[in-house]
């Protein structure tokens, strides 16, 4: 791999301003020790001078998808990514955990570096939900068997290396998300809301100290974006909490304990820092190229948008 670029400042707690830019473990997720942990400094995730292009056949060039992106995540923190259409949101997404390499520059993901790790060990430590998985389980699965599939990080459920303690992992999840009364339901019946928090019980049930959501909020009513944000706001209270990266195109989407907000552009990261600073108008009207009006209430987001004609 060709040598990172030198990096910047990419550490969002400098100012309020954003900147531009031995045993068998259990199923459910070991304590991590000295030998699986990143040192307390180390950021959850932390990109420098991330490149990712593609060869594009009919020009016969490289088409950049990313350029030149610096990003760090600590721990605890969650961040919002936003942007347009196109602006590489997915791609940095893929890199955060681990199933793409960078063209250029560096990739460190819970103190290891992509490149240098067994990438099928590091995604063990990461949750990951993404909606399309809804439709990788069979219909008559229930919902607690879905759960299950997390502890083994597989589609079907492997109930030969599952103990007590990830059933009861599975069902105190459940519980946190309100989603016990349909444990026993097929995954299938239950509504599309349901469906995603039973998503999220199972990303976390290795206790992953790095969460991934790729628009976990689209299509979802109304009651059911609401008992996702709750479920995910919960977040926040455990000990210790993880990295949360939530990629959406709606602040309407962002639970009121996002810390942080990266904004794209084009491939391009626009501004990054302190959610407060970077959720505001002028640095939203940069990033989507229209009048944008931000408004806060009870720590929720809101944002409307002036068109051109």
């Amino acid at each position: 791999m060709p040598a990172p670029d030198p990096p910047a400042s990419t550490s969002s707690r400098e100012g309020s301003t954003p900147s531009r830019a031995g045993s068998t473990p259990s199923p459910t997720g070991p304590t991590p020790s000295p030998a699986n942990s990143a040192p307390a400094c180390t950021p959850a995730l932390r990109l420098t001078g991330v490149t990712v292009w593609e060869w594009d056949a009919r020009t016969r060039q490289r088409q950049p998808i990313l350029t030149s992106v610096d990003w760090s995540v600590g721990h605890g923190e969650q961040w919002a990514v936003l942007g347009p259409n196109g602006a590489g949101k997915s791609t940095l997404l893929d890199i955060a955990a681990g199933m793409r390499h960078p063209s250029r520059g560096q990739a460190d993901i819970l103190g290891k570096t992509v490149g240098r790790v067994d990438l099928r060990t590091l995604r063990e430590r990461i949750g990951h939900v993404d909606v399309k998985t809804e439709e990788a389980f069979s219909p008559r699965r229930t919902a607690l068997d879905v759960v299950l599939t997390g502890a083994t990080g597989t589609i079907q459920v492997l109930r030969e290396r599952l103990d007590e303690a990830a059933r009861e992992r599975a069902a105190q999840l459940l519980e946190q998300f309100g989603c016990a009364a349909v444990a026993a339901h097929s995954f299938a019946s239950c509504s599309q809301g349901e469906r995603r928090r039973i998503l999220l019980a199972r990303a976390l049930m290795r206790r992953p100290p790095l969460l991934l959501l790729d628009e976990p909020a689209d299509g979802l009513d109304l009651p059911g974006r609401e008992a996702l944000l709750a479920a995910l706001a919960t977040l926040a209270g455990e000990r210790p909490a993880p990295a949360v990266v939530l990629v959406t195109h709606h602040l309407e989407e962002l639970p009121a304990t996002t810390t942080h907000a990266l904004l794209l552009k084009s491939g391009r990261a626009v501004a990054s820092g302190p959610a407060p600073a970077v959720l505001a108008d002028q640095a939203l009207s940069d990033c989507f190229g229209v009048p944008v009006t931000v408004s806060r209430a009870g720590g929720r987001w809101a944002a409307r948008a002036t068109p051109h004609w």
